[in-house]
C-alpha cells in the first residue's frame, strides 16, 4: 500500500470518529489514538498474506472496511425486518475497535516483521506475533486496551467486541450454541458485526489472491517470461468510500 492511500485511511479513520462516537467519550478515544497512532497507522491486520491485509497500513485498511461493512449489514437486517436493537454509534465504535489488540498492549506491538526468507516465501508469513506480549486473545486484549485508556463500552459493545470471531473461535461456543431460550443473544449487535468482519475479510483476501499467480500453469507461464509485475486493486479504496 502506498503511503498516500496509508495516511488517506488514517485521515478516514480519524473522521469516522468524529462523525459517530458521542462528546461523552470522544475526547478518550482520541487522547488513546494520538497516543498508539505510530503503531496503529503501519500495523498489518494479519501476520500472512493469505489471511488478510498483512502490509503496513493493513489494520486501519481492514477496520475502515469493517465499519462500511457493518453498516451495510445493518441496513439489509433492517430491510428484511431484524430487530435493530442497537445505536449506530455502539456498532461504529465495536467495529472501530473489534481488532484493537492486533496492535500491541499499548506499549508493545503486536506484530513484528518476519525476517525468515524462507517462511516469507512458502508460507506467506510477513509478520510474526511480538513473544514479548503475554498471551491474550486478540478480543480481549481490544478490551484490555479500551479500559485502560478509561473508554467505557455499553453491553452491546462489550459482546459484539468479545465474540466478533463468531463460532470460528472455540472460546464463544457457549454463547453461539445455546439451547435455553435465555441464553440467546438479546442484541443483533453481536452477528452483525461478525458478519461485517467476515465480509471486509473475504473481500481482502480475495483482492490478495486475484492480484496472485496460483496455478501451475501461470506459474510455468511466469518462468517463460520472467517476471509479471503486479498491480494492486483499485476496488480497495473505494469501498469506505461514502460512509
Amino acid at each position: 500500500m502506498e503511503a498516500e492511500q496509508i495516511s488517506k485511511n488514517w485521515d478516514k479513520h480519524l473522521a469516522i470518529v468524529e462523525k459517530f462516537i458521542s462528546e461523552e467519550r470522544k475526547e478518550q478515544v482520541e487522547a488513546m489514538l494520538e497516543e498508539l497512532s505510530d503503531k496503529m497507522i503501519l500495523a498489518p491486520a494479519s501476520g500472512k498474506s493469505h489471511f488478510h491485509n498483512a502490509f503496513p497500513g493493513g489494520y486501519i485498511d481492514h477496520v475502515n472496511r469493517v465499519v462500511y461493512c457493518a453498516l451495510k449489514t445493518k441496513a439489509l437486517w433492517e430491510e428484511m425486518g431484524a430487530d435493530i436493537n442497537f445505536t449506530d454509534e455502539e456498532l461504529v465504535f465495536s467495529a472501530l475497535f473489534h481488532d484493537l489488540g492486533k496492535v500491541g498492549d499499548g506499549e508493545k506491538e503486536g506484530y513484528l516483521r518476519q525476517n525468515d526468507q524462507w517462511r516469507q516465501k512458502n508460507l506467506n508469513e510477513q509478520y510474526t506475533p511480538n513473544k514479548e506480549l503475554p498471551f491474550m486473545l486478540i478480543q480481549d486484549r481490544s478490551l484490555y486496551i479500551l479500559q485502560k485508556f478509561g473508554i467505557s463500552l455499553s453491553h452491546n459493545e462489550y459482546m459484539a467486541i468479545r465474540l466478533h470471531d463468531g463460532i470460528y473461535d472455540d472460546a464463544n461456543k457457549a454463547y453461539f450454541i445455546g439451547f435455553n431460550p435465555d441464553s440467546k443473544f438479546r442484541t443483533n449487535i453481536v452477528n452483525i458485526l461478525h458478519q461485517a468482519d467476515y465480509l471486509a475479510s473475504k473481500v481482502e483476501y480475495d483482492t490478495w489472491y486475484q492480484s496472485k499467480d496460483h496455478t501451475q500453469e501461470e506459474v510455468v507461464k511466469k518462468t517463460r517470461k520472467g517476471p509479471k509485475k503486479v498491480k494492486g486493486s483499485k476496488n480497495l479504496s473505494n469501498l469506505i468510500k461514502n460512509i
